[in-house]
């Protein structure tokens, strides 16, 4: 990841899939105000921070998450048999000097989008949605004793991050997109995402994910067209039900949810709602 750019809000959608990733790639990506504020508190005493406490810090804001994994990518060492696949695993391999050194004060989403409230409202909805999926998918897993659960945990997390992007670099095409979605609640997302975008935002964000050379795993459970893959179904079937229980469980698309998720943790349909409540 070469060093960030400041970005003036994007109004027109470029016009094909690289031309949307020379734009992304090296754009500046704020975070949220609280883990911005946390760093700083923690840099002031930084002989007393771990990479685990810093890690469960930073897990909870998909921007920052995404930020570290791409700088531990950027800086791997050749000599390195494996990826960072979680912020903890790279805050190991980086150390916690170095990461106070590489990440100075952080910009946040709160003062970028300070002048445009619908965009603020619109990327926290996606953050709030991220963080739903990440604790179904994490409790999928851990169900399912899958040895790479939090992998599984940072994938769904991170699922969405091209929206949120959208959000934060192009909010009147994002707010374009969710207007349109409202007013007709049988559009499939990309349909009106190609009309829109002149792409699909899914990939979209394979193609930074490559050019952030993220790791291979990551990449893999993130893509949506892996779905017989029981990883890739995990995070998938995790993010489409924090997708349509957003405002309530009452959505009509719910009872395939339910009923897909039962299939994938071999459980009733009684059993799995039960679960799924004690994860929400």
């Amino acid at each position: 990841m070469s060093a960030p750019v400041p970005m003036p809000p994007l109004r027109q959608a470029p016009p094909d899939l690289p031309s949307w990733v020379a734009l992304f790639r090296d754009a500046e990506i704020p975070v949220l105000a609280e883990t911005a504020d946390a760093l700083e508190l923690l840099r002031a005493n930084e002989d007393a921070v771990d990479a685990n406490s810093l890690g469960e810090m930073i897990a909870t804001d998909p921007l920052m998450t995404l930020k570290v994994l791409a700088h531990a990518a950027a800086h791997r060492s050749s000599r390195l048999q494996t990826d960072a696949e979680t912020v903890t695993a790279a805050l190991v391999l980086m150390g916690i000097t170095p990461f106070f050194r590489d990440f100075g004060p952080q910009p946040t989403v709160e003062d970028q989008l300070a002048s445009t409230p619908y965009a603020l409202d619109g990327l926290q909805r996606v953050l709030r949605r991220a963080d739903r999926a990440a604790r179904f998918a994490l409790g999928f897993a851990v169900h399912r004793l899958d040895p790479d659960a939090a992998v599984i945990h940072s994938a769904a997390l991170l699922h969405d991050f091209a929206e949120m992007l959208l959000w934060i670099h192009a909010p009147e095409l994002a707010q374009h997109i969710r207007l349109r979605q409202q007013a007709d609640r049988h559009l499939r997302s990309v349909a009106v995402q190609k009309e829109v975008l002149h792409i699909e935002l899914a990939d979209l964000e394979q193609a930074l994910m490559q050019a952030w050379r993220l790791p291979e795993l990551l990449r893999h459970i993130t893509n949506d067209k892996r779905a017989n893959d029981p990883q890739v179904l995990c995070v998938k079937l995790a993010v489409r039900l924090a997708r349509h229980t957003a405002d309530g469980w009452d959505d009509e698309a719910v009872p395939d949810d339910l009923s897909e998720i039962a299939a994938l943790l071999n459980l009733s349909l009684e059993a799995t709602l039960k679960l799924l409540h004690e994860f929400d």
